[in-house]
């Protein structure tokens, strides 16, 4: 039987793996959870089936949108993160997505507007969907992994406060009409130390200041509550809007 891997090398091999874009297939059966009981790329689908032109914002490495080919023949994917572009831009020129770190300037151009986990600018929104055009977002809420944060003994992941109500609230402001509203906060299971620290190293604005050396007390009371129950779950919070454009 193999004995049990000890923390350091845990730690040391999360440290050692790339983080790019938003595919987190190493965590597979390490972590499991935070997805709500929606399913947004089937949500999203329908949209795609009858659009003609699409925007996708802060695509991370593009993954979503290969998920949900087809695409529209004007596909544009917005990414500003230096590390996701190349990534983005090599997954995506075969499908002829033209990825961008801007938003657009223009108006009215865009039948679907996506966001998952991305920004959610709801006046630029507004301005780039055409008339009858439709937003689906899925937002990571303010709540997301707090109680991770203070376990940790680090700052709460968000300084305001961001749900479903106030990105409501926000798109109605900007004259879009919200026709969806959902909002969870699902468990989030951890199976290894390891696991963890890929996710804060994957995710760097939960913990701005992390490294394992910084938060190594912390860490290592959690990888004894691995090892004593064989599991460390938090709290995800994740909210959905869609809205259209009148």
């Amino acid at each position: 039987m193999r004995s049990p891997r000890q923390y350091d090398q845990l730690v040391g091999e999360a440290v050692g793996v790339p983080v790019t874009g938003w595919e987190f297939a190493w965590l597979d059966g390490r972590a499991v959870g935070s997805d709500p009981s929606w399913s947004y790329p089937d949500l999203a689908r329908p949209l795609l089936r009858r659009a003609g032109s699409l925007l996708d914002l802060d695509t991370g490495g593009g993954e979503l949108l290969v998920e949900l080919a087809p695409l529209p023949t004007h596909t544009v994917a917005v990414e500003g993160w230096a590390p996701n572009m190349a990534v983005a831009r090599d997954r995506l020129a075969p499908f002829g997505v033209a990825v961008v770190t801007e938003l657009p300037g223009g108006e009215e151009e865009f039948d679907v507007v996506l966001s998952r986990h991305g920004r959610l600018p709801a006046e630029d929104i507004a301005r780039l969907l055409k008339h009858g055009g439709t937003l689906l977002s899925q937002q990571v809420g303010s709540d997301d992994l707090a109680d991770l944060n203070a376990e940790l003994g680090a700052p709460p992941p968000y300084a305001t406060s961001w749900t479903a109500e106030e990105a409501v609230a926000a798109l109605g402001a900007a004259g879009l009409r919200v026709t969806d509203v959902r909002e969870e906060r699902p468990p989030l299971t951890f199976h290894d130390i390891g696991a963890l620290v890929y996710q804060l190293r994957a995710v760097p604005w939960q913990v701005r200041d992390f490294t394992p050396k910084r938060y190594d007390r912390a860490l290592r009371r959690i990888d004894a509550t691995i090892r004593t129950h064989g599991h460390y779950t938090v709290t995800a919070h994740r909210f959905l809007v869609q809205a259209t454009r009148g």
